[in-house]
């Protein structure tokens, strides 16, 4: 396997910044087990520190987006600012991070469908998404997903056909293997990730990978396409999602806990901010906290509500886009 972009120093700090138990750490004296619980207490810590954001492209300089490993760290890590990324970038990111700990990891893209009325409908655009998929020792293989925004996986899911996982409330995701709406060959299949709202509502598809390995040289074009295409919904609605873990000397009742298992507490929701609204999903009916007006109350509520912090230079970088808020 090849090695982590990052040293165990740059691991430690991570873990840190994430508040990851010092027990589970692989520097403590017993290591634990690179099992399923571990890569989901992971997943469910990362989630809660490290948003889903595409601020670059609006509150920056240059509009563009990076995905060498190092600038991503510093910015998530090393800036102490809050800052997140958006889907390449994090998922680049945790990808190195999984490598570093020792799990087998590797990345491979997404096709995506875009929301019509708040529901993936239509074609599958292209190549604009990245997952990871984990193999753990038993060969178990598991698609790790960090950064699809609100609607993305609070957990690992199992790369089994029609296992059915728990989310945030009611909601509800599996994983199919099937043919895609449009393709031309019906024996060609992929992975579609699907979700429900509830046992009642049907099952929207609204991603598809393979598990075909994506070198580097295949993040720079999609990475590209999805920060400077101009038809990008990416550079026409700012974006920010942060998800709520629940830790672990809080109880749920009539939810069970595992001792090693639950440790950390999982994610039971999740704050947002939408061009210039912030709403709040905590398993139920999104409620809206605040709606922005101008430049300074979105500022400011990026960073009460999501604890981002921005630069003045950060902040002068979105006058004059389709974004700024002009009131």
């Amino acid at each position: 396997m090849a090695p982590s972009a990052f040293t165990s120093e740059q691991l430690a700090t991570y873990l840190d910044h994430i508040d990851f138990p010092s027990h589970l750490r692989p520097a403590s004296p017993s290591p634990p087990a690179l099992d399923l619980p571990l890569l989901t207490l992971l997943h469910t810590h990362h989630l809660s520190a490290v948003p889903y954001e595409n601020l670059l492209l609006h509150y920056s300089a240059t509009h563009t987006v990076s995905i060498d490993p190092q600038d991503i760290y510093e910015k998530i890590v090393v800036a102490k600012r809050g800052r997140g990324g958006y889907c390449l970038e994090n998922s680049i990111f945790f990808n190195h991070v999984l490598r570093a700990i020792g799990f087998d990891a590797y990345h491979t893209g997404a096709r995506i469908r875009l929301r019509t009325g708040g529901v993936p409908r239509g074609n599958y655009i292209g190549w604009s998404h990245i997952v990871n998929i984990v193999t753990l020792a038993d060969g178990s293989k598991y698609m790790v997903d960090i950064s699809f925004g609100g609607d993305g996986a609070t957990l690992p899911l199992p790369l089994t056909a029609g296992t059915i996982s728990k989310n945030i409330g009611t909601q509800e995701l599996r994983l199919v293997f099937e043919p895609l709406l449009g393709q031309i060959n019906p024996a060609s299949k992929s992975w579609i990730y699907q979700y429900r709202n509830s046992v009642d509502k049907p099952w929207n598809s609204f991603y598809a990978f393979s598990e075909i390995e994506w070198l580097p040289a295949d993040f720079e074009p999609s990475n590209f396409n999805v920060s400077q295409n101009p038809k990008s919904f990416q550079r026409h609605q700012l974006l920010a999602i942060k998800f709520l873990r629940r830790k672990d000397w809080e109880f749920v009742e009539g939810e069970k806990w595992e001792e090693g298992k639950r440790e950390g507490g999982g994610i039971y929701g999740k704050r947002m901010m939408v061009d210039g609204v912030v709403k709040e999903n905590l398993g139920g009916k999104t409620t809206v906290l605040k709606e922005c007006a101008t430049e300074k109350n979105r500022v400011e509520a990026l960073k009460e509500f999501l604890g981002i912090e921005l630069t003045a230079e950060e902040v002068q970088g979105i006058r004059g886009l389709e974004t700024e808020l002009k009131g």
